[in-house]
């Protein structure tokens, strides 16, 4: 794939890196390969990035721009529970969707670099969250829980990318519990609290089950420790 020539040479450069890398991971990314696909010689590379550690944190700040892209996309659309919910969603679909570029973007990540559409993505969670805490809906502070929920939205994903079986519902699980980590119980719904109760008491019968006499079969017990595991998610 040969990027357009009337793009500026860092552009193409930068598209073409781009593009080996969602094609073929970062072992794709050669300097010979990169060359060739953006239409510049290598020391074309050389002079406009230095190396290619460089070329690669170009990348990452591309992928950074089109984050947020997506996440401004989605601000103002519902109300703040609403959005971060909607945000950890989107965060964790674009992890999916660009594997490579992902965990450039966040397994790797250049020591003290502040990529600007980084900076700014992590702005508009910090207001999301000024916004809840305002009504009262924080249980910590606002620093406390855009750190919270960072982390355990990119652990999230990248345990995701790496796991041979996805759990299906393991994101929305993990979502749930870093929530109910920094909202004030006033902040969960009626149907919430009787979802968490109901979830409680499957966890402790199924725990318990093995170990109890029981008039139920085998294949029954077996049959009603699934019904179980399905109750909890």
């Amino acid at each position: 794939m040969t990027m357009p020539v009337s793009s500026p040479p860092r552009e193409r450069i930068v598209q073409a890196a781009l593009a080996l890398l969602e094609s073929g991971g970062v072992d794709a990314v050669s300097t010979r390969a990169v060359s060739a696909a953006a239409g510049v010689q290598v020391p074309t590379l050389y002079r406009q990035f230095g190396d290619m550690q460089g070329l690669l944190g170009a990348v990452a700040s591309a992928g950074f721009a089109t984050y947020l892209q997506t996440k401004t996309a989605r601000a103002g659309v519902g109300d703040p529970l609403t959005e971060l919910r909607a945000g950890w969603d989107g965060h964790v679909q674009f992890g999916l969707d660009h594997p490579h570029l992902y965990a450039l973007m966040y397994a790797a990540p250049q020591p003290g670099a502040a990529v600007p559409a980084a900076l700014e993505a992590a702005e508009l969670l910090r207001r999301l969250l000024q916004s809840v805490a305002e009504t009262g809906g924080l249980a910590v502070s606002v620093e406390s829980a855009a750190v919270m929920i960072h982390a355990a939205a990119m652990g999230v994903t990248l345990s995701l990318l790496s796991a041979p079986v996805a759990d299906p519902h393991f994101s929305e699980r993990m979502r749930e519990a870093v929530l109910s980590a920094i909202l004030t119980p006033e902040q969960w719904s009626a149907s919430d609290a009787a979802e968490r109760q109901a979830a409680a008491h499957a966890v402790s019968l199924a725990a318990l089950l093995p170990g109890l006499p029981t008039p139920f079969t085998a294949a029954e017990q077996r049959l009603l420790l699934e019904w179980l595991r399905r109750l909890t998610g």
